[in-house]
């Protein structure tokens, strides 16, 4: 266990981009196979994410990348959570959590109504956490992108 662990989210900055694909295709190996979607928007941020209206955050300890997560502007008033990873060396001590805090507030500073998020069933650590950051299983589950995808949540903002 890591003691004393000073992490700061910062915003995109170029020179993150590697870190941004390290950590996604770090853990979509392990569990899944990289998809088409994976390689499109890992591969060009800037344009997939940023260019559209999104961010990419990035939870720093020292400087070092331990973890990251995407808010994707899908539409008016509607981001997706996505391509969120904390190193695998780094999980468990709340940088998850911290990450998906600051989506949260990036969503509710933009006036968005609904957040959502596509994920997989066996990812409980996962699950538990945006169960516990108010998002919900949405039974309407309409996103095709991802073979790997069989879990929407989402959270609705006031």
């Amino acid at each position: 266990m890591k003691e004393n662990l000073h992490v700061f989210i910062d915003s995109f900055k170029e020179k993150y981009s590697k870190d941004f694909e390290y950590l996604n295709l770090q853990w979509i190996n392990e569990y899944f196979e990289i998809e088409e979607e994976d390689i499109k928007i890992l591969g060009n941020p800037q344009r997939y994410v940023l260019k559209q209206g999104g961010e990419i955050f990035f939870a720093l300890e020292d400087d070092k990348v331990v973890g990251t997560a995407a808010m994707v502007h899908v539409k008016d008033k509607v981001f997706e959570l996505s391509k969120m990873a904390v190193d695998i060396n780094y999980q468990g001590l709340g940088i998850g959590r911290k990450l998906i805090n600051r989506c949260i507030d990036f969503a509710k500073n933009k006036g968005t109504k609904e957040v959502f998020l596509i994920t997989n069933d066996k990812l409980a650590p996962a699950l538990g956490l945006y169960k516990s950051s108010g998002f919900e299983l949405d039974e309407d589950y309409d996103d095709n992108r991802y073979e790997r995808g069989n879990t929407k949540m989402k959270l609705l903002l006031k």
